[in-house]
């Protein structure tokens, strides 16, 4: 055949194809010349549920249907976080080669003076999913093969069991364990209190979350830090007599108690060999994690609150924790993540990605991606139960089996927007509790 009529039979099939595997086809052949052009911000919040508003990232390029998806959703921050996209990082990227995620992000790191904070981070965690889930198309391939292909088929999870009272959470447990569970995580409310940390309110405290909301205020919620350090062990006994020692438990103190409530507590909890103790202490505390870990052997995980690859970093060095929880949506997404689980490993430290249901099932597919293709995996945490407006909007989210989490091997994340369905659902204004103690005085949250 004559090259010119070669030339323009090969050029009739590749527009006969599928728009995105025609743009797939062409990247591949020269992947040096894709360029940025448009970045979308999308606030949706499908189902209108408390504190779901999700900060989607569509990157755009100049090849037909080549387009990546990250979360940047940062829960009370999600309008902050969209401005700043829109308007202070997106310029950076127009014209660039998404190829480049770790030129880009170095970029848009530094692009604004004052740097770093969960905003910015939040905003550039999206930016780098979406690159990765464009570099995966375009090789065809799922994220977790570019980072070095899987390390395993399945991911160890775990899910809440709250309870009003002990009898509560246990029943709870035994509905988990007969679902397959392995490792539980366990909360309960404290006496006297209507809120709590994953836990059930009281008809009182939905009443006035419920006021709340409609006013568009934050929700008042108490929180007794000296009746919790007095309860929570004495769960824990009643567990391990009612369920065994086989099931794994973990319980999050969410950072609302004070250091020396927190040594006590990682003491008194040494005999219920926790999987592991997670946030005992803000990030304003650290120095207390060398006086947790010289006087108690319970693991401690640490880190969901953190906004970059540096936070905390001296926990890694000196081997005062043991699981990382950074959440990929606010750290710098893959790219971080990646970097964070490469400089663990040789300290024998795992990681426990954040994985709530206030993130979109995007980064779920993120946490994924860096999860199964690392030899220090601990364990993911991952948010089952996702109703029918979240799978109106998400093509797929991960899959939950026999106490494992999989994905699928599509290229890039294995996930799309569905654009319509998600402007449907537009933002809805839900602050986080104001937490105080039973003086007034404001606490962690």
């Amino acid at each position: 055949m004559h090259r010119r009529q070669l030339l323009k039979t090969l050029a009739s099939a590749a527009a006969a194809l599928p728009l995105p595997l025609a743009a797939q086809t062409a990247a591949q052949k020269s992947p040096g010349s894709i360029r940025i052009t448009g970045v979308d911000v999308i606030v949706t919040n499908p189902g209108a549920t408390a504190m779901n508003n999700f900060v989607l990232i569509k990157i755009s390029t100049n090849q037909p249907g080549l387009v990546g998806w990250g979360d940047a959703t940062c829960t009370g921050s999600e309008l902050g976080v969209a401005k700043f996209m829109e308007e202070h990082l997106t310029p950076g990227l127009i014209g660039q080669n998404p190829m480049h995620s770790e030129r880009l992000w170095q970029r848009l790191f530094f692009l604004p003076y004052y740097r770093s904070g969960s905003v910015q981070m939040s905003a550039i965690s999206g930016v780098d999913m979406a690159l990765w889930d464009i570099k995966g198309k375009v090789a065809g391939l799922p994220v977790y093969d570019l980072l070095g292909g899987k390390v395993r088929e399945g991911m160890l999870t775990y899910t809440n069991a709250g309870g009003r009272d002990f009898k509560q959470v246990e029943d709870n447990v035994r509905k988990l364990m007969e679902r397959g569970y392995k490792v539980i995580k366990v909360q309960v409310a404290l006496p006297g209190n209507d809120g709590g940390y994953a836990v059930p309110q009281t008809a009182a405290q939905a009443a006035k979350t419920k006021d709340a909301y409609a006013a568009g205020m934050p929700p008042d919620e108490v929180w007794d830090p000296m009746a919790y350090t007095r309860t929570l062990p004495k769960l824990f006994d009643h567990l391990r007599k009612t369920v065994g020692d086989e099931i794994e438990l973990l319980h999050d103190v969410h950072e609302r108690i004070t250091p020396s409530q927190a040594l006590q507590l990682g003491k008194a909890l040494e005999p219920y060999r926790l999987f592991y103790f997670e946030d005992p202490l803000r990030p304003e505390h650290l120095d207390t994690f060398r006086l947790m870990r010289q006087q108690c052997s319970t693991p401690i995980a640490m880190g969901e609150v953190y906004t970059g690859q540096w936070d905390g970093l001296f926990l890694i060095t000196e081997h005062l924790i043991d699981y990382v929880r950074h959440d990929l949506a606010h750290c710098g997404g893959i790219t971080t993540g990646k970097k964070i689980a490469t400089f663990c490993e040789p300290y024998g430290i795992l990681t426990a990605w954040h994985g709530p249901g206030n993130i979109s099932p995007i980064t779920h597919m993120a946490n994924a991606a860096v999860s199964l293709s690392i030899p220090n995996f601990g364990i993911q945490e991952f948010a089952t139960g996702w109703g029918d407006p979240v799978r109106e909007v998400f093509s797929d989210v991960p899959q939950y089996a026999n106490g494992q989490v999989t994905v699928n091997d599509k290229p890039g994340l294995g996930i799309d927007v569905n654009e319509a369905v998600a402007r449907k659902y537009p933002y809805v204004r839900r602050l986080r509790p104001a937490i105080r103690r039973p003086d007034g005085t404001p606490w962690a949250y």
